[in-house]
């Protein structure tokens, strides 16, 4: 009672705090998400200007689609970010320079851009304001996408002028002067000769030079700009892979080896039985081949050449209607059958006019000719090359619609398979010199047969392909496995728990945020993600599931934004700090003023150098450029102080200097000075924008 009577009397003052944590809490929360809301909007913030995520996204999406199948989405995603930091940090110094494109300069370099374009050319072959209205009219009035697409080339077309403008502008303000090209010519061509002395660093071994980590962080904090990383992380993993084990093989061997003859098969719309023929004796090969196989039906000659390696002996030897199989080739079980064998070149020569018409593949709109007209031109062409083959080339030029009329319809060398079936059969077919006019979806083809390779033995297959897949049994083991071994690192070391269990350990190292790709493992952005996740600590652990099983990885480093750590930075900075000591030793060691007295105590030579130049100042094999500048700070006769080069400490007296002759004109080397700089500038300042450029990424968080 007493303690209720207590909380009674302090009631409105408990009441108080309990209602200022809640606030607290709310506000919290309230200021965390408001925060990061634009962060859930922004994929990145560059020099102040945010890059919505939606618009990102949509890029992302219309690149990849462009790219084709093969892209994957990491690939696309840096393609457009780097095309819109590009454009971001561009468009601000358009803005300072006070740049901008008029409509006249973006209707030429429209017309510059469609000018291949058989859509926009009007009959002289020139692009025509009016189709390109006409066309702009018609896509926006029946699809919006087409339409947005025309006005997102519209507006790559005048991002492209002002740039030109604007690296125009810079490569003007590049110009060198004469005095500079003066400068230029005494560069390559004063020289000196002088005597030298180089006590080499390796008189010291490198185990007598000790380099602290304490040195080594000092170094790398004096020369941050050398030593800047993004963030990384390093990881550690083991794979257990899902392979078939020997039971999958041999159960799928059984199943490849019941194809080949018939079964019984109750049908359920008949009420009986029905008789399925096998793979010895089907009638339609293809359509059991597509039924039946993980591979498709493939219609095609092969040679020996092509034939799987360790069975193509065999197969190139079979006779048609001999059944081979079932035999392994790398994860597969493959029966094949062989429908057809002949003699024919591997290769072949031809040269063709096409004869296109209206309505055939990739037919352009200029091509307004009917079938009937079509085959009445191919014909006569036909029957003028029958007579006469030196025609040939000249009507190629005149009358074929497709690019080999420059070459006077060559197509030069062929393999079977690579051309459309109807000109590839005609070419593989018939001897050299054989002309005549095939069909095919592009229009007529006048075709004449080329240089061919000698005769060899070529086979058609049906080929049933079975993969070998691990069972559920097999997969249940696998997990299991993975599960027990991910228990144990609970308590156990990553490394030695692997060892036991025979697991190969595989690092990766230097991960960066917007990595994919990981050695041995192959595009994977959600372990990336999990690495750099900020609740991801060194040396967690978690599993992932990879179309190969289960990987399990272990977080072994993680550093922020910043400088490198003293692991990162040893095999850059140890060298370095290695060869200050030896040179601090080597110092102290020498006694005497004079290059002579200098060898003398220190038990080397002194050497000569002839002609070195500052634009080439080799000294022996070693480029010295630290040794030959200070040797052109002297006059013959007098000596340098104790030089740190790159293979030993110096010491140089100069014997002589020898000027280049005066010119009446350096202008010539004031024009290789220009030319030498202007074309690595538009490179060089938009790489300086973008490490001046304040740049918040964001991607990683949603990709």
């Amino acid at each position: 009672m007493a303690i209720l009577n207590s909380i009674r009397k302090r009631g409105i003052f408990l009441i108080l705090i309990i209602a200022l944590a809640l606030f607290a809490f709310i506000l919290s929360d309230v200021l965390t998400k408001s925060g990061g809301s634009k962060v859930q909007d922004t994929i990145a913030t560059i020099n102040g200007t945010d890059i919505s995520r939606q618009s990102f996204m949509e890029e992302v999406e219309l690149t990849q689609r462009n790219m084709g199948p093969n892209a994957n989405s990491s690939q696309a995603v840096n393609m457009v970010w780097d095309r819109e930091l590009r454009r971001v940090i561009l468009e601000e110094q358009y803005e300072k320079a006070g740049l901008s494109v008029e409509k006249a300069q973006l209707d030429d370099a429209l017309r510059a851009s469609l000018a291949n374009n058989p859509t926009f050319l009007n009959e002289a072959g020139q692009v025509d304001d009016g189709k390109i209205q006409e066309y702009i009219a018609s896509i926006k009035a029946s699809s919006p996408e087409m339409y947005q697409q025309w006005l997102n080339f519209e507006q790559s077309t005048a991002d492209g002028v002002l740039q030109r403008m604007y690296f125009n502008m810079v490569k003007g303000g590049l110009r060198t002067t004469v005095a500079e090209g003066e400068q230029e010519y005494h560069f390559q061509n004063d020289n000196l000769n002088f005597n030298y002395v180089m006590i080499p660093y390796n008189k010291i071994a490198d185990e007598d030079v000790k380099v602290s980590d304490d040195e080594i962080k000092k170094y790398v904090a004096a020369h941050p700009s050398d030593y800047e990383v993004d963030a990384q992380a390093d990881i550690q993993y083991v794979i257990f892979s899902e392979e078939p084990s020997e039971a999958d093989v041999e159960e799928a061997k059984t199943e490849t080896s019941a194809l080949l003859n018939g079964k019984v098969e109750f049908n359920q719309d008949t009420k009986a039985n029905d008789t399925l023929p096998g793979f010895r004796n089907i009638k339609d090969y293809e359509e059991y081949v597509n039924t039946n196989s993980d591979v498709p039906y493939y219609d095609a000659w092969m040679f020996k050449s092509q034939l799987p390696p360790t069975v193509a002996d065999t197969l190139i030897n079979l006779n048609e209607g001999d059944v081979y199989g079932p035999f392994k080739v790398d994860n597969s079980f493959y029966l094949t059958k062989v429908l057809e064998t002949k003699r024919m070149p591997d290769s072949s020569e031809s040269k063709h006019i096409l004869i296109r018409y209206a309505g055939t593949l990739r037919a352009p709109e200029t091509v307004t000719k009917t079938k009937e007209e079509a085959k009445k031109l191919a014909d006569s062409i036909l029957n003028v090359v029958k007579k006469d083959k030196t025609k040939f080339a000249a009507l190629a030029t005149e009358f074929s619609d497709d690019s080999s009329k420059d070459n006077g319809g060559d197509l030069g060398n062929s393999t079977p398979g690579r051309m459309v079936p109807t000109f590839d059969d005609f070419i593989f077919s018939n001897p050299t010199g054989t002309i005549g006019l095939v069909e095919s979806d592009f229009g007529f083809h006048v075709i004449e047969v080329g240089k061919q390779s000698e005769p060899k033995k070529a086979v058609k297959l049906a080929t049933v392909v079975k993969n070998i897949e691990a069972s559920k049994k097999t997969s249940d083991d696998v997990f299991f496995k993975a599960s027990e071994f991910e228990v144990a690192l609970q308590d156990g070391d990553f490394s030695e728990l692997a060892k036991a269990q025979n697991l190969e350990v595989k690092p990766v190292n230097n991960l960066g945020q917007m990595d994919a790709n990981l050695p041995g493992i192959g595009a994977n952005r959600t372990i990336v993600n999990w690495a750099f996740n900020e609740d991801t600590k060194v040396g967690n652990i978690k599993r992932f599931s990879v179309p190969e099983g289960y990987i399990i990885a272990q977080l072994t480093r993680k550093n922020a934004k910043g400088l490198m750590s003293v692991e990162q930075a040893s095999a850059a900075v140890k060298p370095i700090l290695i060869k200050e000591k030896k040179a601090k030793k080597i110092r102290e060691s020498i006694s005497g003023n004079t290059i002579e007295e200098i060898a003398t105590n220190q038990s080397v030579t002194v050497q000569t150098a002839t002609g070195v130049t500052m634009a080439n100042p080799m000294i022996g094999a070693t480029n010295e450029a630290k040794v030959a500048g200070a040797a052109f700070g002297t006059k013959p006769g007098e000596s340098t102080g104790l030089i740190d080069g790159k293979n030993g400490v110096y010491k140089v007296k100069t014997t002589a200097f020898n000027p280049a002759p005066k010119m009446e004109s350096y202008v010539n080397y004031a024009n290789q000075l220009s030319a030498k700089v202007a074309p690595a500038s538009q490179n060089a300042v938009y790489n300086a924008l973008k490490k001046k450029a304040d740049i918040e990424d964001n991607r990683a968080t949603f990709y």
